[in-house]
């Protein structure tokens, strides 16, 4: 299954609190720390001049992004199961014939 990730910086009490935290998760991130084995990430951006982006994963272990957003706890995340637009396309055509075939 397809997810895109989104996360912002929660808020913090002071510019110190914050300058911490992005010190912390630049730490987290930079040591041996890696992705969970059963993501494959199509698209990792950054939103520029903000501390937050989004991620497009594909994973069937739920709970790796579960462990994901815990690492990086700093952060609120916000997590969307998506279809590619063409699988949309031809569920969404299976379903106008039913109801083609099956309204009064």
């Amino acid at each position: 299954m397809k997810y895109i990730i989104s996360w912002r910086e929660r808020s913090a009490a002071s510019f110190g609190d914050y300058e911490a935290a992005q010190e912390r998760v630049l730490k987290i991130f930079s040591k041996d720390w890696k992705m969970p084995a059963s993501f494959t990430v199509h698209q990792f951006v950054i939103r520029v001049g903000d501390y937050g982006g989004y991620m497009i994963v594909e994973t069937d272990s739920p709970t790796d992004i579960h462990y994901f957003a815990s690492v990086f706890a700093v952060f609120e995340f916000k997590v969307e199961p998506v279809i590619d637009v063409m699988d949309a396309v031809a569920v969404e055509l299976q379903a106008i014939e039913y109801r083609k075939k099956h309204a009064p």
